[in-house]
């Protein structure tokens, strides 16, 4: 591709991101379902002007990475202690009962081969807290009991999502399911755990101090964006996804991570604070690349829709994925509308269920026709959810319980 149609095509993809991602919210529905019908109207399944090739690929990966690292950022595992118990059942019970019933449907109703199966499974255990928290926050429920156990758990979900990801990578790379694989990307993602605050209180000392000797703009965002890179290429020399160290970079920097057990070691505030609107505009530049990429790479005319696999593989797993997630929650000990609520505030997909899909599709783990099924699963998971919950909370006596 010549240099000046590739910077045509970087437009179309941006402006018509942009557009749709306004139409969508303007719709109450979220941005990322805007991104995602941008490339596929770009793409092979209607217009077919842009076909996603090494270049375009490479931003998009480049926006994913940042992507986990503004889930990191974002992270608040103080949550956990703030509702204790409930957030742990919710999120135990969401995330091994969707991978369990996704795993078993594809492995035994489908007849689908083990790594497909469990990638269907691990896509299926995604939360998206981006938009569970902008939900609850435009209903003015992110301060209520169920709000808090709903974040609390979709941290968990996230830590856990991310986890599994890291290992399912890794059998689909290093030829096939290993406990010495497993157990090599346990240790890296463990590791982390351990060194990233330390990491970033260094970090943020040198920032701090080589800032103000700075004397041209950009100081911050470059170091944050190198910063992530170099996590990205550490992940991938250890086995790991890049995206995993995205993730890491973007907790060991959140002002509100801390160390499990109460060992607490936090970030300056002010800095983090600093970081967050500095690499906003960065971040948002880039991941709306990567959500038109899952677009442009569904062919959509490929798919016989006349089969019965299509529909019935759509079905059975939409409703797993609606269903499993309220399996924690059905268990806690609260009114039985606030469990309704905490459970369906966990079903979002969103963005973190199209990493896992797209994953599989680069891994060439899934076929055309289950990337397919499990993008429609996921965006179906992604635009009902707010729709019942602002139904729910207009019919539902729920007290605005404070925690």
């Amino acid at each position: 591709m010549e240099t000046h149609t590739f910077f045509l095509y970087l437009l179309t993809i941006l402006l018509t991101a942009r557009l749709f991602a306004e139409i969508a919210v303007r719709i109450q529905v979220p941005s990322v379902i805007g991104e995602l019908f941008a490339g596929i109207l770009l793409g092979p399944s209607l217009l077919g002007w842009i076909e996603p090739n090494e270049v375009i690929k490479l931003l998009a990966e480049i926006g994913i990475i940042l992507l986990l690292f503004e889930v990191g950022l974002e992270t608040d595992i103080r949550r956990l202690a703030n509702t204790g118990k409930k957030s742990a059942v919710v999120a135990i019970g969401g995330f091994i009962v969707p991978f369990m019933l996704g795993f078993l449907a594809g492995y035994f109703v489908f007849s689908l081969p083990l790594l497909v199966s469990l990638f269907i499974g691990g896509t299926l255990t995604a939360t998206s807290i981006g938009i569970t928290i902008r939900v609850l926050t435009d209903l003015k429920r992110q301060q209520s009991l169920e709000g808090q156990i709903v974040l609390g758990a979709a941290v968990l979900d996230d830590v856990f999502g991310v986890v599994l990801l890291a290992l399912l990578y890794e059998f689909s790379t290093g030829g096939g399911i290993s406990l010495i694989n497993a157990s090599k990307v346990l240790i890296f993602v463990s590791t982390f755990f351990v060194l990233a605050p330390l990491a970033a209180k260094l970090i943020s000392v040198l920032i701090h101090r080589y800032h103000a000797l700075s004397e041209i703009p950009g100081m911050v965002p470059t170091t944050i964006v190198s910063l992530v890179l170099f996590f990205a290429w550490l992940a991938h020399e250890v086995g790991a996804p890049e995206l995993l160290g995205g993730f890491a970079a973007g907790l060991a920097l959140s002002r509100r991570f801390f160390l499990p057990f109460g060992i607490a070691i936090r970030t300056d505030q002010s800095f983090s604070e600093k970081i967050e609107k500095q690499m906003h505009p960065v971040i948002h530049l880039f991941t709306p690349i990567f959500f038109v990429t899952v677009g442009l790479s569904l062919n959509l005319r490929e798919i016989d829709w006349g089969s019965a696999f299509i529909w019935s593989f759509s079905i059975l797993f939409f409703s797993i994925a609606l269903i499993s997630k309220f399996s924690g929650a059905i268990f806690i000990r609260e009114s039985w509308p606030l469990r309704l609520m905490t459970g369906l505030s966990m079903v979002p997909r969103g963005e973190v269920g199209l990493i896992f899909a797209e994953l599989g599709r680069v891994s060439d783990i899934f076929s055309n026709e289950i990337y397919a099924g499990l993008i429609i699963v996921i965006t179906l998971t992604t635009i009902l959810p707010p729709l019942l919950m602002k139904w729910g909370y207009s019919r539902l006596a729920i007290p605005p319980e404070k925690t």
